[in-house]
């Protein structure tokens, strides 16, 4: 029978291996789905969402304005003027043969100083991806001599952000897995492991696209270019993270194991445990996102819990199979030898040895500087962004709205929607257009074309609606100010009407994620301490370990509020921002805390809680902040995308990640452990059992 001990690791390789062809090719199929459009995440009851349903009674093709835009340095003479009504054409016919034309495009309209043209030109909102190359055809058709081209508005501006989401499967992938390729070859300075470990997370990356492709296409899910890039990194990082762990308690065995087999069954059976807890508080923390009136915060959950899942998956099954088919040839040149002592890194030692003998002031000075850190926390500015503000680098859309606010009501290409009863609408109109901020209110007649004063409005099943150009952009934060204060408005005149747009929509997508932050937040932490609670059978260590991840969390929240304002120089944050941080931070940062105690809790059982916790930093400190560091370099790679809030995020978790690894699960975890004792474990018998005498210095020897 031992001589068949290979098949059973051959025929795990073999399903692997062979399922990666056919889930590769669904796996491809994801980012066709995406769905970037703010406004299809927003809840049913937001006032904006049922405006834009009321909307289609009005005219049943919806349509997202592209602004086209002309720009000279003074009044444009008559011979220009007519070669921007050619190029008015003929973008028109373009948006014709690709079937994306919504309705008819305005007339050019000259602005007061007659330095600018602009015309707006609808296009069907069920255009999806292809809207980049629409948007790059019509601006390689704009140009007229003597003048600078854009393509703005809602249009160009979505154009260009779904243009960020591009990277997704070539740019982020590749640097993601090249960074971490980097770290485990000057790790383990082997050409063989680090290659098995990117597998392993390649095939977790492959099959958690492949399940969320069909969970995606059959309705059950929604993913947005944000969430698929988030979860591409997440899958990389804990799959690697887990395969980690596994080799080192590999590597650990097999110095005692002779048999390659035994050594692996060692090896699962101290690691499953951890990794398993580890993944079950990620999947159950980022599942709280489901709590969130946002349906992409909503998509991120599930995505980001199958590709934990798989991360478990190929971490306990094609990595194990692997190593124990190759034993200790997979560490070559540096093979661990059965009967050896593992080599002598003394640095964590010394850690362990300072933190068991100060281990008060140890305590005392890294949660000072935590809570130094946790003071500029209320100072991060997440009261949002505009969405050209969101695009960095340089942004044909951007430059047009500012170049269309130089010359024109700057919401001119995007109107404000108000629907109100027939009976009130002289009334509403009346009250939006005394509100600060709003250049001109006009009904729609739905005639097409400009607005003519004195024309009657279209009455459909007894509503009308109104259009109400905002004075500022419609997509900055003083719009939204307007917005705001437009409804106040229009409430006061007849409580039945509605505000609607895309600047309204952003409104209600910063007060759904206000809302989103009260809920889930609290949500998180108690799941997490219910896992833990179960793995470590204590009620004390899973209150201090959270306590610490949570003083970590507003340390690192109050360290990007300096390095973004100060350093940076970032305009502001968007409001899902800190929901998102904090749900992965805490989610990641238990995770290493989870590999720390489980290994505590093995060695305090032989030599008591205080030695325990120092042994077990001595010897998962290597792993760990290896484990750190492969994450947060992970999460770095989201910065390669030219969009600000996954630099942020990239920023916010992996900066909280090397905080959580240094500092956290080095220093503040271990040594309130040590000053507790084996009251750590209350209420299980742990707490009550007495070590065995031994000297300190044993810890030499771990």
């Amino acid at each position: 029978m031992g001589r068949w001990r290979w098949l059973l690791p051959a025929l795990v390789l073999l399903v692997w291996l062979g399922g990666a062809g056919p889930l590769g090719q669904l796996s491809g199929k994801l980012s066709g789905l995406q769905q970037n459009d703010a406004a299809a995440f927003l809840p049913d009851s937001a006032e904006s969402t049922r405006v834009t349903e009321l909307q289609q009674r009005f005219s049943p093709v919806q349509a997202i304005p592209a602004v086209l835009l002309w720009e000279g340095d003074g009044p444009l003479d008559a011979q220009t003027l007519t070669a921007i009504g050619d190029r008015a054409r003929q973008a028109t016919r373009i948006a014709q043969d690709a079937g994306a034309l919504a309705g008819q495009p305005s007339p050019p309209v000259p602005s007061a100083d007659g330095a600018a043209v602009e015309v707006v030109l609808p296009l069907a909102p069920d255009v999806g991806d292809e809207i980049v190359s629409l948007v790059e055809d019509l601006r390689a058709a704009l140009p007229v001599a003597g003048t600078d081209s854009f393509v703005t508005g809602p249009g160009g501006v979505f154009a260009d952000f779904a243009n960020g989401f591009a990277g997704i499967d070539g740019l982020l992938l590749l640097a993601a897995f090249g960074v971490v390729l980097l770290i485990l070859l000057v790790v383990y300075r082997s050409p063989i492991l680090p290659f098995l470990v990117i597998g392993t997370a390649g095939l977790a990356l492959t099959a958690a696209n492949a399940v969320a492709y069909l969970l995606a296409s059959n309705g059950v899910i929604t993913v947005n270019g944000q969430s698929q890039g988030i979860a591409a990194i997440l899958v990389v990082g804990a799959a690697t993270d887990y395969g980690l762990l596994l080799v080192a308690r590999f590597r650990e065995e097999l110095r005692q194991e002779r048999s390659r087999y035994a050594a692996m069954r060692v090896a699962l059976r101290r690691s499953w445990e951890p990794i398993v807890a580890s993944g079950a508080t990620v999947v159950l923390g980022v599942l709280c996102l489901l709590l969130s009136d946002l349906k992409s915060n909503r998509g991120l959950g599930p995505i980001s819990a199958v590709s934990v899942t798989f991360a478990v998956l190929a971490a306990l099954t094609f990595l194990p199979a692997a190593l124990t088919l190759l034993g200790r040839a997979a560490f070559w040149p540096f093979r661990p030898r059965y009967g050896t002592e593992p080599p002598r890194g003394r640095g964590w030692q010394r850690v362990a040895a300072l933190v068991g003998r100060r281990p008060r002031r140890v305590l005392a000075v890294s949660t000072l500087l935590l809570v130094a850190a946790a003071v500029f926390a209320p100072t991060f500015d997440a009261s949002g962004i505009t969405t050209s503000e969101a695009i960095r680098g340089e942004s044909n859309a951007v430059a047009g709205q500012e170049a269309l606010a130089r010359h024109f009501d700057a919401g001119s290409g995007s109107p404000t929607v108000v629907v109100t009863p027939e009976a009130s609408w002289p009334a509403v109109a009346r009250a939006a257009a005394a509100t600060d901020g709003v250049a001109s209110v006009v009904p729609f007649t739905g005639a097409g074309g400009p607005p003519q004063p004195g024309a009657p409005p279209l009455v459909v099943d007894g509503l009308v609606q109104l259009d109400a150009v905002l004075a500022v952009p419609a997509d900055s934060d003083r719009a939204e100010d307007v917005v705001s204060q437009l409804r106040t408005a229009v409430h006061a005149a007849d409580p039945a009407a509605l505000v609607g747009g895309n600047t309204a929509t952003n409104l209600d997508t910063r007060q759904t994620a206000a809302r989103d932050l009260r809920v889930i937040v609290p949500s998180v932490l108690v799941v997490v301490c219910v896992v833990l609670a179960l793995l470590l059978r204590s009620l004390v260590a899973p209150v201090l370990l959270v306590a610490t991840v949570v003083l970590s969390v507003g340390a690192t929240v109050g360290v990007a509020a300096l390095v973004f304002d100060h350093v940076f120089g970032f305009p502001g944050s968007d409001p899902g921002i800190l929901l998102i941080g904090f749900v992965f931070l805490v989610a990641l940062g238990i995770d290493y805390n989870i590999f720390l105690m489980t290994r505590a809790r093995e060695e305090s059982a032989r030599h008591g809680t205080r030695d325990g916790v120092l042994r077990a930093l001595a010897v998962t400190g290597g792993v760990i902040t290896s484990a750190g560091m492969v994450l947060a370099a992970t999460f770095g790679a989201l910065s390669v995308l030219p969009l600000l809030f996954l630099v942020q995020v990239a920023f916010l978790v992996g900066f909280g990640v090397l905080l959580d690894t240094f500092v956290v699960r080095s220093l503040v975890v271990p040594s309130a452990v040590a000053l507790l004792g084996d009251r750590t474990w209350w209420p299980s018998r742990l707490s009550r059992r007495r070590p065995d005498p031994e000297p300190e210095r044993e810890l030499e020897r771990v």
